[in-house]
């Protein structure tokens, strides 16, 4: 199993197909679960896919659309049936702190896990952990609607050859790593830059300025398709994406990896979806998600 995954668990907008659940997605980042979006039917879709509540760290919610949210009552309350031994941050838009309540407490349950709540009132950081830097950016829906971003530190990849030239082997790699040099040999002399991984989450909306701040340099892009392109008026009046937008901004902002997700039951052939945003220009890996699909984030540039 990769350390760094996206566990799909359901790709319907609106309402759930025969063979699409409402919405739910987990990343797997090094030990730590993110889940985001969970529509109804989500708990039973971790069952089938693998993932329990024990692996669930964060929860982040979109924004407050029964697809994207109805799955809380029943997931909160597996977490703490389940008793999973750590904390669990909540977020979501600030506005909507009236839906996450009634989901919260939407009947008798015994609560036995602490449930931080952290709501989205602006773009910016939501949270930093040794990990990974957590923040959202607002975008343009009906209702108020906050895409996540996750994005790892930047570090230094070590050079054998470089290390060996200059005779450091053994604990002394450890050493010049934590020290910045060692023996008048700087870290820069044996090492590179490696740029911190990126992965974005885009729901609901139209184009946006967020959507592009979002998107930009991601190794992996989970963004909504819900209507084709030939539907572009009907995407924008909804507050949805067409597939050649998302292409195209996947493109544009350098993605490297895609996940075309959200599909409106209209269409008979999700294919369609990764032909269009072929057609508008991105030529990167592509993912046109399915129910219970893994994708593994791409690994690192060498």
């Amino acid at each position: 199993m990769s350390a760094r995954e996206l566990v799909v668990l359901g790709t319907a907008s609106q309402v759930p197909t025969r063979h699409r659940n409402h919405n739910g997605y987990l990343l797997r980042w090094d030990g730590q679960g993110i889940l985001f979006d969970p529509g109804e039917g989500t708990q039973r879709q971790m069952l089938r896919a693998g993932v329990a509540a024990h692996d669930i760290d964060r929860i982040c919610v979109t924004h407050f659309h029964g697809d994207h949210s109805l799955g809380l009552a029943g997931v909160i309350q597996r977490i703490n049936l389940d008793r999973v031994p750590h904390p669990v941050t909540a977020h979501y838009p600030a506005s909507g702190q009236h839906f996450f309540e009634r989901l919260r407490y939407a009947t008798a349950y015994r609560e036995t896990v602490e449930l931080a709540e952290h709501p989205v009132a602006a773009d910016g950081v939501l949270a930093t952990t040794d990990a990974y830097t957590l923040d959202s950016f607002r975008l343009s829906h009906p209702v108020e609607s906050y895409g996540y971003r996750l994005t790892e530190p930047d570090g230094r990849r070590m050079i054998p050859a470089l290390l060996a030239a200059h005779g450091i082997t053994g604990p002394d790699v450890g050493r010049v790593q934590r020290e910045g040099s060692l023996r008048g040999v700087p870290l820069d002399a044996v090492s590179e830059h490696r740029a911190g991984q990126r992965f974005a989450f885009v729901m609901d909306t139209r184009l946006c300025d967020g959507v592009y701040r979002l998107a930009e340099g991601c190794d992996l892009l989970v963004i909504e398709s819900t209507f084709l392109d030939e539907d572009l008026a009907l995407a924008t009046d909804h507050g949805h994406l067409t597939a050649g937008q998302a292409g195209r901004v996947a493109a544009e902002a350098g993605v490297r990896h895609l996940v075309l997700t959200h599909f409106s039951q209209r269409y008979d052939d999700p294919e369609l979806f990764g032909t269009q945003a072929r057609a508008a220009g991105f030529e990167g890996e592509l993912t046109v998600a399915r129910d219970l699909t893994r994708v593994p984030v791409p690994t690192r540039h060498h």
